[in-house]
């Protein structure tokens, strides 16, 4: 992705990246999973990838550290996942754009309207983590194809 890129668009590419879990990660990971409010996909995912940082598709696409997840729960608890009960989800990326990514025990990803992440009616973009991860694959194959970044 990042081969040309300078030239296309007249200024270095930035961090695009995929970066494998170290053991702090893996042991937050495990954190996480004590905690209750994440899928075990997620902690799944966690557990191999440390975040995915591709600052150059679009605003950005991140899923954040599961260390951050973790800090970003201890000081302003969990946040709602799109089901209308009490708040049980997790923050754990953005679009770049403001907009935040969220699930919870279930495993839906939603993302937010307003840069809040206590967006009351977040939209619903992916039915699990694996559909979600599917999304972003596809917006970076679009990116590199044609330079569009999708809608995710």
């Amino acid at each position: 992705m990042t081969a040309g890129f300078e030239r296309r668009h007249g200024y270095p590419a930035g961090t695009n990246r995929v970066r494998l879990a170290n053991p702090d990660d893996q042991t937050a990971a495990r954190a996480l999973a004590e905690v209750g409010l994440a899928s075990a996909d997620l902690v799944t995912l966690y557990e191999s990838i440390g975040d995915i940082a591709w600052e150059d598709i679009g605003n950005g696409y991140f899923v954040d550290p599961v260390p951050d997840v973790l800090l970003r729960l201890k000081e302003y608890g969990a946040v709602g996942d799109g089901t209308g009960e009490e708040p049980r989800g997790l923050v754990i990326g953005s679009n770049g754009g403001g907009l935040c990514y969220v699930t919870g025990p279930s495993g839906v990803v939603y993302r937010t309207r307003t840069p809040s992440p206590d967006e009351p009616e977040p939209d619903r973009v992916a039915d699990d983590l694996r559909q979600f991860l599917e999304l972003l694959e596809q917006s970076l194959t679009r990116f590199v194809a044609n330079g569009e970044p999708g809608y995710l």
